[in-house]
């Protein structure tokens, strides 16, 4: 990379697609603030648009920031969740759970890089917590659970857990981002087993899953940048 690539405002390939960043970026808190109040209004056709154009903008976010493609593969396996998940059968169920359990092992790949070019290791502590919440959450849910279900759904939480817990390679950001995801997916659990819910419980389970794929989303792009600064 010459100098003058390297300077904020270069007209160079990297300097041209990070200015489309920004309005992608705006796009997607645009598409997200509708999705959510659509949600809250009672409104399902809004929710039926604005949620499969959610994680495609953010993952043309993060390549336009130069992401590695294992998190944008993340987040478009992501969205072939999130537009299965939309119909209301078991089947396509499924096949969405199926979809996002890619998208984590694309994480847990990224992460195991990060800990290989020198980011410290996820806290064993940190693992072990994350552990007992798995297995006490497990042992309540489960009798409630669909038979049908329960092997699917052990093995994704599993999954998932070692995602959420593997995000704070990345720092701060990324672990918060892990942690909403454990609880996004746990309240849609919580549903499935038909447990009391809270009011407007999609709202809270979008909320908390676009929460967590965009903190996870610039936890990655923070030390990534960090990593391919110019002279470090």
């Amino acid at each position: 990379m010459t100098a003058t690539a390297a300077r904020p405002g270069s007209t160079g390939a990297g300097g041209r697609a990070e200015r489309f960043a920004r309005p992608v970026l705006l796009a997607f808190l645009l598409v997200a603030a509708a999705d959510l109040a659509g949600l809250l209004a009672g409104a399902e056709a809004v929710h039926l648009v604005a949620k499969p154009l959610l994680m495609p903008l953010l993952a043309g976010y993060a390549a336009l920031r130069g992401a590695p493609r294992l998190l944008v593969a993340a987040l478009l396996f992501g969205w072939g969740g999130d537009v299965f998940l939309l119909a209301d059968n078991d089947l396509a169920f499924l096949v969405g759970m199926g979809s996002f359990a890619v998208g984590h092992v694309c994480y847990l790949t990224l992460f195991g890089r990060g800990e290989g070019r020198g980011q410290a290791p996820a806290p064993l502590v940190t693992g072990a917590g994350y552990a007992v919440v798995l297995v006490v959450f497990l042992v309540l849910i489960w009798p409630d659970l669909p038979a049908d279900l329960r092997i699917p759904l052990t093995g994704y939480s599993l999954l998932l857990t070692a995602m959420a817990w593997r995000a704070g390679v990345f720092g701060p950001y990324a672990a918060a981002g892990g942690a909403l995801f454990l609880l996004s997916d746990a309240l849609i659990a919580t549903g499935i087993a038909e447990w009391p819910q809270a009011p407007a419980p999609d709202f809270w389970v979008m909320l908390t899953y676009i929460a967590a794929q965009a903190l996870l989303t610039l936890g990655v792009l923070t030390k990534h940048r960090t990593k391919h600064k110019p002279g470090v």
